[in-house]
């Protein structure tokens, strides 16, 4: 059992200046412990924005409790709430403490105004003030009813935020140390801490004092040392940042009607699971990953020098670098985000310096003579069931490989409907049945011929060099690719000659997509990716 009421009592009492960060839900409370900080604030303010009502108490004690128990179960740093005016008298006060501690919660924070209570910031000044007495009262009750002698009650006084000055400010926090409060949180909402410097110099260390700097944000942390402050709270930021990452979000994909443009913008579906907990993630993958609980293995052709000059002198052009990472990690990555942990590299020129972990490696001796189809005939036992194969060159956005994976057919290439049909002898260009529309963004149309070649009357798009393969797939690959390797030739052959031969004997399917990839030929494309 965690001990976090101790915790949050040491920070408390320790000499030197400690952070309380805000949270208002189980995963941004994850994400706060996950950053570094020891404990967290509990934010009423920011618990009530999350639940889209005012900070007026209109959020119930009681559902407030139900996400300090989520923040709690995932975390294991101490929580201060912010429990407001204590959600009523005495009598509430007393229930609120012993709910929180079998929450686990390491302490609140109630403060003297009127229930309900209003914001600080909005009209502090004709808010009245609860009766020190009562109030006096209020953190006695709560003093008794813990369990745990480590529970924390702080008391915060509005004074400053009423602008009722020093002197009352001084009277009523000696009052609740006397009462038995284990800290005083001193509130101020001038643009300087002005009031603080004033408080500090006359409290004389009495008792632990705790501010939250949201007006005075500038003000140097090291002014907060030197007077002697015990906890700073960062009391709404993490709701506000991510209130403005939402409307930014949201209003790009409805002025796009597409995700294509926040994709990268946001985590992945991944980095959510992760947060949830690993052993959820493992089973979540098995329920809702496209691959309906299949083992996918990707194979990724990376043995060729590539033709850019200096850039690809010493390296193989897979591990040109695009936004800080090569062009072969990106794509490891985006695998790995899918789940997909088995991938191989067929690797050729300047071998050594592929030196990424947690893959397979095959070589491809020959890398200077052969096309790309050698290298896959090189890979040909890890063709199996749920196969993707790369070239080595491309980088695209996460959808696509997405779309990939829940296709169903035994073979799917993507292809590019949006593509340059200018004859450059470079590019793969695909005939299908139909050519691309709207109504065919999201299926599977049927594969005629590839060639670099092709009648541009015929071109409907450009194979990207990403497709996939079911069982039955692989065994018509394989079955073709040993055929092949017996022919005149075979060592110059592409991937394309493997794929009008497969289409004359199996169904090759085309999934249509609209840009969003790119492959890296010339330092030009280089450039383009880097703006990717």
């Amino acid at each position: 059992m965690k001990n976090n009421a101790k915790m949050l009592r040491n920070l408390i009492q320790t000499p030197q200046l400690e952070f309380l960060m805000e949270a208002h839900n189980g995963m941004s409370a994850k994400i706060v412990e996950e950053s570094g900080f020891k404990g967290i604030w509990g934010s009423g303010l920011s618990i009530s924005a999350s639940l889209g009502v005012r900070d007026n108490n209109e959020a119930s004690w009681t559902q407030v409790l139900d996400v300090m128990e989520f923040m709690s179960d995932a975390t294991s740093i101490p929580i201060l709430l912010d429990g407001d005016t204590g959600y009523g008298n005495f009598n509430n006060v007393c229930r609120l403490v012993k709910k929180l501690e079998q929450r686990e919660i390491a302490g609140v924070c109630i403060e003297d105004k009127l229930f309900p209570k209003t914001n600080s910031f909005i009209g502090g000044e004709t808010q009245p003030l609860a009766d020190i007495n009562e109030f006096c009262g209020k953190i006695q009750a709560a003093k008794d009813a813990q369990l745990d002698p480590d529970f924390c009650v702080v008391a915060r006084t509005e004074a400053f935020i009423a602008g009722w000055g020093l002197s009352e400010a001084l009277r009523r926090a000696e009052a609740y140390r006397q009462a038995g409060a284990d800290a005083v949180l001193v509130h101020s909402k001038r643009p300087d801490p002005t009031e603080i410097e004033q408080f500090m110099a006359e409290w004389a260390n009495r008792l632990p004092v705790i501010i939250v700097p949201t007006k005075y944000y500038s003000t140097p942390t090291n002014r907060f040392r030197d007077l002697n402050i015990s906890i700073a709270i960062w009391a709404n930021h993490n709701i506000r940042a991510s209130v403005a990452a939402m409307q930014e979000t949201t209003r790009q994909i409805h002025m796009d009607e597409s995700l294509v443009n926040v994709e990268r913008r946001v985590v992945s579906v991944a980095e959510i699971f992760r947060l949830q907990g690993e052993e959820e993630l493992k089973e979540a993958e098995k329920k809702y990953l496209p691959t309906t609980g299949k083992k996918v293995n990707a194979i990724i052709l990376a043995a060729s020098q590539g033709d850019l000059g200096e850039l690809t002198r010493d390296i193989p052009k897979t591990l040109l670098k695009v936004h800080g990472k090569s062009v072969l990690s990106k794509q490891i990555e985006e695998f790995n985000l899918v789940g997909i942990k088995d991938i191989s590299v067929v690797c050729g020129f300047a071998k050594e310096k592929i030196t990424e972990t947690n893959i397979r490696t095959i070589t491809n001796e020959q890398f200077a003579e052969t096309k790309d189809l050698y290298s896959l005939y090189l890979a040909r036992e890890e063709l199996r069931d749920n196969t993707v194969i790369s070239y080595g060159d491309i980088v695209f956005k996460s959808y696509v490989l997405n779309d990939l994976l829940i296709d169903a057919n035994d073979i799917t290439l993507i292809v590019d409907a949006d593509c340059d049909n200018s004859d450059d002898g470079a590019r793969d260009f695909v005939q299908t049945d139909v050519p691309y529309s709207k109504k065919l963004f999201a299926q599977t149309v049927q594969f005629k011929h590839m060639g670099t070649d092709l009648d541009k009357s015929l071109i409907n798009g450009e194979f990207i060099g990403l497709w996939k393969i079911s069982k039955h797939g692989a065994e018509v690959i394989q079955l073709t690719l040993e055929r092949m390797s017996q022919q005149p030739g075979f060592m110059q052959k592409s991937i394309c000659d493997l794929l009008n031969e497969v289409s004359s004997q199996t169904a090759v399917r085309v999934k249509f997509i609209k840009g969003s990839w790119l492959d890296i030929d010339t330092i030009v494309d280089l450039q383009k990716a880097g703006e990717f």
